[in-house]
C-alpha cells in the first residue's frame, strides 16, 4: 500500500517541499496579483524574463502577455521591473 503524498499546504512550518512547483498549483500563496495595462505595455518582455515562477506567459501569435495565476505567487517582481509601469499589483 502506498501512502498519499501530502500537498504543500499540509507540510509543517519550515518543512521542505519535495516536488517542483510545476506539479501542483501554488498561486493561492499570493495576496496581490499583477494586472497588465495593455495600452502602456511596450512588450519589452522584461517581466517574462524576470518572473521566478514562469507565471508570465508571452503569446507571440497574439503579441500578448498573460499571467498564469495558477503559479503566480504575487511577488511583484514583474511590476517592479516594468519600465513602462504597465503592471500594477492589486489586492486579490
Amino acid at each position: 500500500m502506498t501512502a498519499k503524498q501530502k500537498g504543500w499546504k499540509e507540510l509543517p512550518i519550515a518543512g521542505l517541499c519535495w516536488k517542483p512547483s510545476t506539479e501542483y498549483f501554488t498561486g493561492d500563496w499570493r495576496t496581490f496579483k499583477p494586472m497588465l495595462d495593455e495600452e502602456k505595455c511596450t512588450k519589452c518582455l522584461i517581466c517574462y524574463i524576470d518572473c521566478p515562477d514562469v507565471a508570465v506567459k508571452w503569446k507571440p501569435e497574439d503579441e500578448k502577455i498573460e499571467f498564469d495565476y495558477n503559479f503566480c505567487k504575487g511577488c511583484g517582481i514583474c511590476a517592479n521591473v516594468c519600465p513602462s509601469e504597465a503592471i500594477k499589483m492589486v489586492l486579490e
